[in-house]
Protein backbone atom coordinates (compact mmCIF):
# COMPACT_ATOMS: atom_id res chain seq x y z
CA UNK A 1 0.00 0.00 0.00
CA UNK A 2 1.43 3.68 -1.06
CA UNK A 3 2.35 5.70 1.82
CA UNK A 4 0.84 9.16 1.47
CA UNK A 5 3.05 11.44 0.66
CA UNK A 6 3.51 15.31 -0.86
CA UNK A 7 5.76 17.28 -2.22
CA UNK A 8 5.95 20.93 -3.55
CA UNK A 9 3.24 21.62 -5.77
CA UNK A 10 3.97 22.29 -9.79
CA UNK A 11 2.41 25.33 -10.97
CA UNK A 12 1.74 24.50 -14.82
CA UNK A 13 -0.45 27.67 -15.73
CA UNK A 14 -3.87 27.86 -14.46
CA UNK A 15 -2.63 24.34 -13.40
CA UNK A 16 -1.71 23.75 -9.94
CA UNK A 17 -0.60 19.88 -9.48
CA UNK A 18 -0.18 19.00 -5.81
CA UNK A 19 -0.74 15.54 -4.06
CA UNK A 20 -4.12 16.14 -3.10
CA UNK A 21 -5.91 15.87 -6.70
CA UNK A 22 -5.39 13.47 -9.49
CA UNK A 23 -3.71 15.17 -12.32
CA UNK A 24 -4.43 15.07 -16.01
CA UNK A 25 -1.92 15.75 -19.56
CA UNK A 26 -4.05 14.75 -22.43
CA UNK A 27 -4.42 15.50 -25.89
CA UNK A 28 -4.19 14.07 -29.32
CA UNK A 29 -0.41 12.43 -30.41
CA UNK A 30 0.35 15.21 -32.58
CA UNK A 31 -1.27 18.36 -34.08
CA UNK A 32 -3.50 17.40 -37.16
CA UNK A 33 -5.96 19.96 -38.38
CA UNK A 34 -6.83 22.39 -35.83
CA UNK A 35 -10.85 21.80 -36.05
CA UNK A 36 -9.65 18.57 -34.48
CA UNK A 37 -7.70 19.40 -31.97
CA UNK A 38 -10.13 22.11 -31.04
CA UNK A 39 -12.20 19.16 -30.36
CA UNK A 40 -10.77 17.14 -28.82
CA UNK A 41 -8.93 20.04 -26.32
CA UNK A 42 -12.39 21.58 -25.58
CA UNK A 43 -14.11 17.91 -24.49
CA UNK A 44 -10.81 17.34 -22.06
CA UNK A 45 -11.55 20.79 -20.47
CA UNK A 46 -15.19 20.30 -20.06
CA UNK A 47 -13.95 17.01 -18.35
CA UNK A 48 -11.41 17.86 -16.53
CA UNK A 49 -13.45 20.43 -14.91
CA UNK A 50 -16.69 18.83 -14.37
CA UNK A 51 -14.17 16.20 -12.52
CA UNK A 52 -11.95 18.60 -10.63
CA UNK A 53 -9.08 17.52 -12.50
CA UNK A 54 -5.95 20.07 -12.50
CA UNK A 55 -5.57 19.58 -16.54
CA UNK A 56 -2.96 20.70 -19.39
CA UNK A 57 -3.46 20.49 -22.58
CA UNK A 58 -1.21 18.21 -25.05
CA UNK A 59 -0.20 17.68 -28.95
CA UNK A 60 2.97 17.42 -30.08
CA UNK A 61 3.94 20.10 -32.94
CA UNK A 62 6.82 17.85 -34.68
CA UNK A 63 7.39 14.34 -33.83
CA UNK A 64 11.22 13.69 -34.06
CA UNK A 65 11.56 10.50 -33.96
CA UNK A 66 9.02 8.33 -36.41
CA UNK A 67 10.51 5.09 -37.99
CA UNK A 68 9.62 5.88 -41.56
CA UNK A 69 11.14 8.93 -43.03
CA UNK A 70 7.97 9.99 -44.86
CA UNK A 71 5.78 9.65 -42.16
CA UNK A 72 3.77 12.32 -40.39
CA UNK A 73 5.68 14.92 -38.22
CA UNK A 74 3.04 17.50 -37.52
CA UNK A 75 3.11 20.97 -38.63
CA UNK A 76 6.30 22.35 -37.07
CA UNK A 77 7.98 24.43 -34.49
CA UNK A 78 6.36 28.16 -35.53
CA UNK A 79 3.15 26.65 -36.98
CA UNK A 80 2.48 24.27 -34.42
CA UNK A 81 2.97 26.90 -31.72
CA UNK A 82 0.30 28.96 -33.29
CA UNK A 83 -1.63 26.70 -33.14
CA UNK A 84 -1.56 25.73 -29.67
CA UNK A 85 -1.82 29.31 -28.59
CA UNK A 86 -4.84 29.94 -30.24
CA UNK A 87 -5.91 26.73 -28.15
CA UNK A 88 -4.74 28.19 -24.78
CA UNK A 89 -6.32 31.35 -25.85
CA UNK A 90 -9.75 30.19 -26.84
CA UNK A 91 -10.01 27.48 -23.86
CA UNK A 92 -7.94 29.20 -20.79
CA UNK A 93 -6.05 25.55 -20.70
CA UNK A 94 -2.70 25.68 -20.40
CA UNK A 95 -0.91 23.84 -23.16
CA UNK A 96 2.56 21.56 -23.27
CA UNK A 97 4.60 19.75 -26.43
CA UNK A 98 7.87 17.83 -27.09
CA UNK A 99 10.60 19.81 -27.41
CA UNK A 100 13.74 18.21 -29.11
CA UNK A 101 16.81 20.05 -29.51
CA UNK A 102 17.94 23.42 -27.52
CA UNK A 103 17.42 25.93 -30.35
CA UNK A 104 13.81 24.71 -30.06
CA UNK A 105 13.65 26.00 -26.59
CA UNK A 106 13.46 29.81 -26.53
CA UNK A 107 10.75 29.99 -29.08
CA UNK A 108 8.79 27.16 -27.21
CA UNK A 109 8.87 28.67 -24.06
CA UNK A 110 7.70 31.56 -25.18
CA UNK A 111 4.09 29.85 -25.73
CA UNK A 112 3.87 26.74 -23.70
CA UNK A 113 2.98 26.09 -20.06
CA UNK A 114 4.62 23.11 -19.40
CA UNK A 115 7.99 21.82 -21.50
CA UNK A 116 8.26 18.37 -22.00
CA UNK A 117 10.86 15.94 -22.57
CA UNK A 118 10.60 12.51 -24.49
CA UNK A 119 11.69 9.66 -23.04
CA UNK A 120 14.47 9.00 -25.76
CA UNK A 121 16.20 12.84 -25.05
CA UNK A 122 15.63 12.18 -21.32
CA UNK A 123 19.52 12.01 -20.44
CA UNK A 124 20.51 14.64 -23.01
CA UNK A 125 21.66 16.87 -20.46
CA UNK A 126 22.09 20.18 -22.56
CA UNK A 127 18.34 20.13 -23.73
CA UNK A 128 16.99 19.35 -20.01
CA UNK A 129 19.07 22.24 -18.21
CA UNK A 130 18.21 24.75 -21.45
CA UNK A 131 14.43 24.34 -20.55
CA UNK A 132 15.09 24.39 -16.72
CA UNK A 133 16.61 27.54 -17.19
CA UNK A 134 13.54 29.04 -19.27
CA UNK A 135 11.88 28.85 -15.75
CA UNK A 136 8.85 26.99 -17.27
CA UNK A 137 8.26 23.76 -15.15
CA UNK A 138 9.80 21.09 -16.91
CA UNK A 139 8.18 17.36 -17.36
CA UNK A 140 10.56 14.72 -18.37
CA UNK A 141 9.74 11.10 -19.68
CA UNK A 142 11.52 8.13 -17.98
CA UNK A 143 13.46 6.04 -21.35
CA UNK A 144 12.15 2.85 -22.15
CA UNK A 145 16.00 2.44 -21.41
CA UNK A 146 16.39 3.24 -18.12
CA UNK A 147 15.52 2.00 -14.09
CA UNK A 148 13.33 4.59 -12.30
CA UNK A 149 16.29 4.78 -9.68
CA UNK A 150 18.39 6.53 -12.47
CA UNK A 151 15.30 9.42 -13.11
CA UNK A 152 16.53 10.64 -9.83
CA UNK A 153 19.69 12.32 -11.62
CA UNK A 154 17.27 13.60 -14.46
CA UNK A 155 15.36 15.12 -11.28
CA UNK A 156 18.65 16.73 -9.73
CA UNK A 157 20.25 18.10 -13.13
CA UNK A 158 16.53 19.62 -13.66
CA UNK A 159 17.12 21.59 -10.44
CA UNK A 160 20.48 22.48 -10.51
CA UNK A 161 20.01 24.40 -13.28
CA UNK A 162 17.24 26.42 -12.01
CA UNK A 163 13.69 24.28 -13.18
CA UNK A 164 10.69 25.85 -11.16
CA UNK A 165 8.85 22.15 -10.84
CA UNK A 166 9.73 18.52 -12.22
CA UNK A 167 7.32 16.12 -13.19
CA UNK A 168 8.24 12.44 -14.11
CA UNK A 169 6.54 9.83 -15.97
CA UNK A 170 7.12 5.71 -16.05
CA UNK A 171 6.09 5.25 -19.85
CA UNK A 172 6.74 1.36 -19.47
CA UNK A 173 10.47 -0.50 -19.96
CA UNK A 174 11.59 -2.14 -23.51
CA UNK A 175 11.18 -5.94 -23.10
CA UNK A 176 12.79 -7.72 -25.94
CA UNK A 177 12.36 -6.11 -29.58
CA UNK A 178 8.81 -5.73 -29.75
CA UNK A 179 7.30 -4.75 -26.43
CA UNK A 180 7.09 -2.73 -23.58
CA UNK A 181 6.44 -3.73 -19.87
CA UNK A 182 5.89 -1.43 -16.58
CA UNK A 183 6.90 -2.40 -13.52
CA UNK A 184 4.69 -0.47 -11.14
CA UNK A 185 7.11 -0.40 -8.15
CA UNK A 186 8.67 2.51 -10.50
CA UNK A 187 6.05 4.57 -9.49
CA UNK A 188 7.35 4.61 -5.91
CA UNK A 189 11.06 4.81 -6.49
CA UNK A 190 10.47 7.95 -8.60
CA UNK A 191 8.55 9.32 -5.70
CA UNK A 192 11.30 9.81 -3.93
CA UNK A 193 12.31 12.84 -5.61
CA UNK A 194 9.45 14.93 -4.40
CA UNK A 195 7.90 15.52 -7.60
CA UNK A 196 4.79 14.23 -9.37
CA UNK A 197 5.23 10.81 -10.95
CA UNK A 198 2.64 10.84 -13.35
CA UNK A 199 1.90 7.65 -16.13
CA UNK A 200 2.09 7.09 -19.60
CA UNK A 201 -1.22 4.96 -20.12
CA UNK A 202 -1.34 5.16 -23.90
CA UNK A 203 2.69 4.62 -24.86
CA UNK A 204 2.94 2.11 -22.02
CA UNK A 205 0.92 -0.21 -24.49
CA UNK A 206 2.91 0.47 -27.65
CA UNK A 207 4.57 -2.73 -29.18
CA UNK A 208 7.45 -0.68 -31.19
CA UNK A 209 8.95 -1.81 -34.57
CA UNK A 210 8.12 -2.04 -37.52
CA UNK A 211 7.34 0.84 -40.39
CA UNK A 212 4.48 2.34 -37.40
CA UNK A 213 4.39 2.12 -33.70
CA UNK A 214 1.67 -0.80 -33.18
CA UNK A 215 -0.33 -1.17 -29.90
CA UNK A 216 -3.13 -3.01 -27.91
CA UNK A 217 -5.46 -0.04 -26.79
CA UNK A 218 -7.42 -2.09 -24.84
CA UNK A 219 -4.81 -2.34 -22.36
CA UNK A 220 -4.80 1.35 -21.75
CA UNK A 221 -7.57 1.09 -18.97
CA UNK A 222 -6.00 -1.43 -16.82
CA UNK A 223 -2.42 0.01 -16.92
CA UNK A 224 -4.23 3.07 -15.79
CA UNK A 225 -5.72 1.52 -12.71
CA UNK A 226 -3.36 -0.06 -11.89
CA UNK A 227 -0.91 3.23 -11.62
CA UNK A 228 -3.09 4.97 -9.65
CA UNK A 229 -3.87 2.51 -7.30
CA UNK A 230 0.43 1.84 -7.30
CA UNK A 231 0.33 5.39 -6.26
CA UNK A 232 0.68 7.89 -8.85
CA UNK A 233 0.22 11.64 -8.96
CA UNK A 234 -1.59 11.98 -12.60
CA UNK A 235 -2.16 10.26 -15.34
CA UNK A 236 -1.00 11.52 -19.32
CA UNK A 237 -3.25 10.33 -22.12
CA UNK A 238 -3.17 10.71 -26.05
CA UNK A 239 -6.70 10.79 -26.78
CA UNK A 240 -8.28 11.41 -30.41
CA UNK A 241 -12.33 11.56 -31.85
CA UNK A 242 -11.20 8.87 -34.12
CA UNK A 243 -7.87 7.00 -33.45
CA UNK A 244 -8.45 4.79 -36.48
CA UNK A 245 -7.77 8.17 -38.70
CA UNK A 246 -4.85 9.45 -36.40
CA UNK A 247 -1.86 9.91 -38.80
CA UNK A 248 0.05 8.90 -35.36
CA UNK A 249 -0.09 6.12 -32.87
CA UNK A 250 -3.45 5.00 -34.01
CA UNK A 251 -3.42 1.93 -32.21
CA UNK A 252 -2.22 2.98 -28.79
CA UNK A 253 -4.29 6.63 -28.47
CA UNK A 254 -7.74 6.39 -26.84
CA UNK A 255 -10.83 7.69 -28.45
CA UNK A 256 -11.98 10.83 -26.61
CA UNK A 257 -15.42 8.96 -25.83
CA UNK A 258 -13.77 6.20 -23.44
CA UNK A 259 -11.80 8.95 -21.73
CA UNK A 260 -14.71 10.07 -19.50
CA UNK A 261 -15.53 6.66 -17.96
CA UNK A 262 -11.56 5.68 -17.45
CA UNK A 263 -11.30 9.42 -15.35
CA UNK A 264 -14.23 8.79 -13.89
CA UNK A 265 -12.92 5.00 -11.92
CA UNK A 266 -9.49 6.63 -11.39
CA UNK A 267 -11.01 9.14 -9.36
CA UNK A 268 -13.08 6.57 -7.56
CA UNK A 269 -9.64 3.88 -7.42
CA UNK A 270 -7.32 7.19 -5.29
CA UNK A 271 -10.43 7.95 -3.16
CA UNK A 272 -10.63 4.29 -2.10
CA UNK A 273 -6.64 4.09 -1.76
CA UNK A 274 -7.10 7.28 0.45
CA UNK A 275 -9.57 6.11 2.69
CA UNK A 276 -7.65 2.69 2.80
CA UNK A 277 -4.50 4.61 3.97
CA UNK A 278 -6.71 7.17 6.37
CA UNK A 279 -8.08 3.99 8.00
CA UNK A 280 -4.74 2.17 8.50
CA UNK A 281 -2.95 5.49 9.65
CA UNK A 282 -5.71 5.71 12.40
CA UNK A 283 -5.43 1.82 13.82
CA UNK A 284 -1.54 2.50 14.11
Amino acid sequence: MPAPRSFPPVVVGSARFDSERLSLIAGPCVLEDEAMVLETATELKRLATDLGIPFVFKASYSKANRSAGDSFRGPGLTAGLAVLSRIRDALGVPVTSDVHEVAEVGEAAATLDLLQIPAFLCRQTALIEAAAQTGKPIHVKKGQFLSPDSMRHVVEKARAAGARGVIVTERGTTFGHGDLVVDFRGIAVMAANRCPVFFDATHSVQRPGGRETAGERAFIPILARAAVAAGADGIFLEAHPDPSKARSDRDSQLPLGEVGPLLRSLLKIRAALADTVNTEGQRA
